[in-house]
């Protein structure tokens, strides 16, 4: 016997250096409903959205091992709103802690405070220049994953991390002919003269240029790749480490449980996963991105992935990796357990001493009398 399942969902891979669209599938049973899910469904993305926040902070100078309060967070909303506080899933706090920890992890209350930093506006522009929404928001709920997008569009913004910061456009379809075998319609538009030949005569291989358009710059594309990885090694994507092979990747989960994602890629392979119902309702107590599309992307990938090398992710030139302690980003001599190799740009390397981005929401937690919970800099001091 088996079970119609009520819950839906989509799975999308595709090759993050061209586009080209690998796998899909929109749904359970294509009879029972034609929605593609992949292409067609607007759902909040959830957690799977804060690589774009941290994204902007890396572009606008800060590390993965700067540190960031994670402590109660209140907005006042204006007369007659209600106060607005995000919350941990764990509703626990952890006080300063590196922006490398706010990926793995995926605190809230440390992406919040780090938009409000960096400003909601430059993340916007960010999750817009990667093809995730066509226009969010200025609000910092947005930061959460408040808007919504498509499982296409949310995994062709990852694939834009490991291919080096580089657009692509997910494409079905490489070339069309006419009936006398003239090229119509042609997906890759790179100029390539010596590709006309009609037969080898031992030349060279012709050398392609690259014409995509750069997103974000190599360096700022791999931090946030090694951050994500370190989601799939320490965090909450650990169930995806059992594949074996170098992963990297998120999970996100809506509010009630809701939605449930989990975006990932190897070297040369992006997927994505989305769960959730069609008419939205929770999918229980506890379901979360990794415990309900982490799995779905697991095996996924180890099908995939099973007779392919072992490939690392590739380090751009412009990189300086640093020997620190993965709770405070403080420089390290030493090998350990809590010790890693952290990525940095040139002139941005730890020095011991960091300032703590505290944000400058309102708190009213007792003895705190409704004051600022930090300076309107956003800075805050040293830690």
């Amino acid at each position: 016997m088996s079970q119609i399942p009520k819950v839906e969902g989509a799975l999308v891979a595709l090759d993050p250096h061209t586009g080209r669209v690998l796998a899909m599938t929109g749904g359970y049973d294509y009879k029972r409903s034609q929605f593609n899910r992949v292409t067609q469904a607007s759902r909040q993305p959830g957690s799977a959205f804060k690589p774009f926040v941290y994204l902007a902070a890396l572009d606008s100078g800060y590390t993965p091992s700067t540190l960031i309060l994670d402590a109660p967070f209140v907005i006042d909303q204006g007369p007659g709103l209600p106060k607005w506080r995000p919350d941990n899933y764990t509703r626990e706090f952890h006080g300063p802690s590196t922006m490398r920890l706010g990926v793995e992890k995926s605190r809230n209350l440390m992406t919040v405070r780090l938009a409000q930093t960096v400003g909601i506006e430059r993340v916007a522009e960010v999750a817009e220049r990667f093809g995730v929404v066509d226009k969010l928001p200025h609000r910092l709920s947005m930061a959460l994953g408040a808007a919504e997008t498509t499982p296409l569009r949310l995994t062709a913004a990852y694939a834009m991390f490991v291919n080096g910061g580089k657009r692509i456009s997910p494409s079905l379809i490489d070339r069309i002919q006419d009936r006398h075998g003239r090229t119509v319609f042609r997906h890759d538009q790179r100029p390539c003269l010596d590709c006309q030949v009609m037969q080898w005569t031992e030349r060279p291989v012709p050398a392609l240029p690259d014409t995509r358009a750069g997103v974000t710059a190599p360096a700022s594309a791999y931090q946030m790749v090694s951050m994500l990885q370190g989601a799939v090694e320490r965090g909450t994507g650990r169930r995806v480490a059992e594949v074996g092979k170098p992963l990297a990747g998120k999970t996100g989960t809506t509010n009630d449980s809701m939605d449930a994602w989990f975006i990932g890629f190897s070297p040369d392979l992006a997927a994505g996963v989305f769960v959730g119902y069609d008419e939205p309702q929770t999918l229980g107590d506890k379901e979360t991105g990794g415990s309900v599309a982490a799995p779905i992307f697991r095996d996924f990938m180890k099908a995939a992935l099973s007779d392919k090398a072992s490939v690392p992710f590739r380090i751009p030139a412009d990189i300086r990796l640093v020997r620190v302690n993965v709770q405070t980003g403080v420089p390290e001599s030493r090998r350990g357990r809590d010790v890693i190799i952290e990525a940095f740009k040139p002139g941005t390397e730890p020095t011991g001493k960091s300032e703590v981005l505290e944000g400058f929401g309102y708190t009213d937690e007792p003895g705190a009398g409704g004051t600022r919970a930090g300076p309107a800099t956003g800075t805050g001091g040293l830690y």
